[in-house]
């Protein structure tokens, strides 16, 4: 298949740079489909011929989720909530003050647990590091939380997607390579899904305050 060969001349160290980049650029709090590039290059890895490591997609998943989240700290440390506003005029639809509003209140209510499980959800996982550090969270702490939520995110999805991978070239041997297809499609839906959810709950969240603030109005 015309895939299979143009696949064949990928450098496996061209993939490892391009997960750790792309993961590492979301990370710092640009919204990159870091998921859809992991899933994609741990699906590569299945591919025995193509020599391409999943354990090293692990590895530099990790390395670009903790590297990214701490220099998105450090932004976030240096410009405080002021970053957000910015943000939110360039990027509205990632960093609108209701998402805004939705990300800090996970994080002042759980603490090293919205940063740790933040690596799993869309919304959560772009904001991690800047609005970590724009909230003054001590960095030991949000290092320790941080970097066990970017190895077990890496990690867990790599070698998950690796065994489906595995799995799919045996039952679709001559067909190996609609395995990739659907499962970049079904990242993508995954992506989506999450995104619209998250939508869903900052639209909400946003009523919440306007009828709160009706309220108040209404008392004064």
């Amino acid at each position: 298949m015309w895939l299979d060969g143009l696949l064949q001349t990928i450098p496996p160290i061209t993939v490892y740079l391009l997960v750790g980049l792309v993961v590492g650029i979301e990370s710092l709090g640009i919204p990159l489909p870091g998921e859809i590039v992991l899933v994609s290059a741990a699906l590569l890895s299945s591919r025995h011929e193509l020599a391409v490591s999943p354990a090293w997609i692990a590895v530099a998943g990790s390395a670009g989720a903790i590297i990214g989240d701490s220099i998105g700290y450090a932004i976030g440390r240096r410009y405080g909530m002021g970053l957000f506003d910015t943000l939110g005029r360039r990027f509205p639809k990632h960093f609108g003050p209701s998402h805004v509003q939705v990300a800090e209140r996970f994080f002042r209510r759980w603490g090293m647990w919205a940063v740790f499980f933040g690596r799993f959800v869309a919304l959560l996982r772009i904001f991690s590091g800047p609005l970590a550090g724009a909230l003054g969270m001590h960095y030991p702490r949000f290092l320790v939380a941080h970097a066990l939520g970017g190895i077990v995110w890496a990690t867990g999805t790599t070698f998950l997607v690796y065994s489906l991978g595995v799995v799919a070239e045996h039952w679709l041997s001559r067909f190996s390579w609609v395995a990739l297809l659907v499962a970049v499609i079904a990242g993508i839906g995954v992506t989506l899904f999450v995104r619209r959810r998250t939508r869903r709950m900052a639209e909400a969240h946003e009523v919440e305050q306007k009828e709160t603030d009706y309220a108040a109005e209404s008392d004064d």
